[in-house]
């Protein structure tokens, strides 16, 4: 699936029985065509190697589009797609019950359609459902078209992921700086499994330096 990092709305998915990189490339081909971005967007994912292999390398290039992911060992920095699969599964999948692949299909479109983008409330979008988000901040925007083209963003740099001050404890005494802990609270108050979900910080570090996008998990 691929998710709107400013909005929350899942603009693209795919469901398939193989995690083989043509899944997700029809995933992000389905989110291509509902957004059509103009060159710059941000594409942000985990480490899977289906984000680093050459056919979805290749359609990202292809549309302009900046490749950004996860640091690590960190899965904070891929939290907004984590926190919608954990959505998906406890409010979707393991409280129904399918009678096959296609089945399964019909109900996660459903989910996100009719449910998810349309009537979910998020804390981070001042509790209202993606859509509706989108359309309020559609008629906020001065001369707003429908697109708002690429988004001006920036990324935390070393210094700040990892300031001078805060240390890890080692036998010594002193060890390698602990990383930033403010934005990483995937609970924040008022939180509840109907109302909204959870916080996702801002802490990704891109592939490629580009100052350009939005993104997109």
């Amino acid at each position: 699936m691929v998710l709107d990092a400013w909005s929350r709305k899942v603009v693209g998915w795919e469901l398939g029985r193989s995690l083989a990189a043509r899944l997700p490339a029809a995933a992000l081909e389905r989110a291509i065509a509902e957004r059509q971005p103009p060159p710059g967007l941000v594409h942000h994912s985990d480490r899977g190697v289906q984000y680093a292999c050459r056919e979805y390398v290749d359609l990202l290039r292809g549309h302009g589009i900046v490749s950004s992911m996860s640091r690590p060992a960190n899965p904070y920095d891929n939290a907004s797609c984590e926190s919608f699969m954990r959505t998906l599964k406890r409010e979707e999948i393991n409280a129904g019950i399918y009678r096959d692949l296609e089945d399964l299909r019909v109900h996660i479109a459903d989910f996100i359609e009719r449910y998810y983008n349309r009537c979910r409330l998020h804390s981070a979008l001042g509790y209202l459902p993606p859509e509706e988000f989108e359309q309020k901040a559609a008629h906020q925007l001065p001369g707003h078209s429908g697109n708002p083209g690429a988004a001006s963003m920036s990324f935390f740099r070393h210094g700040e992921i990892y300031p001078p001050d805060m240390r890890r404890k080692t036998g010594s005494g002193v060890g390698a700086p602990l990383p930033a802990l403010i934005g990483t609270d995937e609970s924040p108050t008022g939180y509840s499994l109907t109302g909204c979900s959870p916080a996702e910080p801002a802490s990704a570090s891109p592939a490629i330096d580009h100052p350009q996008g939005v993104a997109t998990p």
